[in-house]
């Protein structure tokens, strides 16, 4: 080979190993945008602002952008089934909560997915906590009193919900089942006028979401009597918890990520640890947690079995309530 030969093969080489280069770039995953399934109209209760903030930080770690498809209806079970049929190839993933994988199991006749049977899980992200809130004037200052109340007054006092079979519905029938009480439902279609009802004292008291209480409680138009958590909230870290007071009475809206089932075992692990890594940064946990967040993280087995367990948890609930969607 002669000199000149070799210049110009020192120089066409580069070349021609520049695209093999990108492609071993682009063989691992994620190597094209990934689409996250919310099942809730945009903007809608603490579940699409969670999400955004997850596919913001999920974006910067993955290196690739995490767009999301709001898919609202039918307690998320429209979002849920259009994951579910999705193609399992890494590139669709579901965030859902406690309500759409664990309760509407039991709520529903028949769902057109399985929870368990149609995904992969991956990673859960963390909780927000139901917390007993009352109107000003009920006649209790803590959760003894409250207690007291309610089983001497069967049927007297009314409890607001964001629904049948919502959180609220059912942390204040897992109260009921553990308490062995009787109060009464009002389900709400807008949970906004549900608690402007308990300010006004037209219900009396809710098993609130803390992210939507804690406006109301700090401003002093209702007053907190428990979290229903193992711990306390970092948002309203004045306010026991139940089971500090001898109730170990514990209800949380759980958010979580799952692979239509069958999805590459890469894209799990790498999902998994891109999740970890954002909630053990200081910074991003700091933002979920300013959002009422109580961060989780761990891996897909620890979601798998905490899945098993709320689905058997709220079915008893479920159960021994009478509740029924359809």
């Amino acid at each position: 080979m002669t000199a000149l030969h070799t210049a110009l093969w020192r120089k066409v080489l580069p070349l021609l190993l520049a695209p093999m280069a990108v492609m071993a770039q682009g063989d691992g995953w994620p190597n094209k945008p990934v689409k996250m399934i919310v099942p809730i109209n945009a903007g809608g209760g603490t579940a699409d602002p969670l999400s955004r903030v997850l596919s913001e930080e999920l974006g910067k770690v993955l290196g690739q952008r995490v767009v999301i498809e709001n898919r609202g209806g039918s307690n998320g079970n429209i979002g849920a089934t259009a994951a579910a049929k999705s193609p399992n190839d890494g590139y669709t993933v579901l965030f859902a909560w406690a309500g759409t994988l664990a309760t509407n199991i039991s709520l529903y006749k028949s769902l057109p997915f399985h929870p368990v049977n149609d995904f992969d899980p991956v990673v859960l992200l963390g909780g927000v906590s139901n917390i007993l809130v009352v109107n000003n004037s009920f006649p209790a200052r803590n959760l003894k009193e409250f207690t007291e109340q309610v089983r001497s007054h069967p049927g007297r006092f009314n409890y607001a919900s964001s629904g049948n079979g919502s959180s609220m519905h059912l942390a204040a029938e897992l109260f009921k089942k553990q308490t062995q009480t009787f109060i009464v439902h009002v389900p709400y279609n807008n949970v906004g006028n549900a608690t402007g009802d308990l300010i006004t004292n037209q219900v009396q008291f809710m098993f609130h979401l803390i992210t939507g209480a804690q406006g109301a409680v700090k401003s002093g138009q209702v007053r907190p009597i428990a979290v229903l958590a193992p711990q306390r909230s970092p948002v309203l870290p004045d306010v026991p918890t139940m089971k500090e007071l001898g109730f170990p009475i514990e209800s949380q809206t759980w958010f979580a990520l799952l692979f239509p089932k069958g999805a590459p075992a890469e894209a799990i692990t790498k999902l998994n640890q891109a999740v970890n890594k954002l909630l053990a940064d200081p910074a991003v946990r700091q933002r979920f947690m300013g959002m009422g967040l109580e961060p989780a993280g761990g891996s897909p087995d620890a979601l798998a079995k905490h899945l098993d367990s709320e689905i058997r948890k709220w079915a008893d609930v479920v159960k021994y309530s009478g509740a029924s969607v359809d």
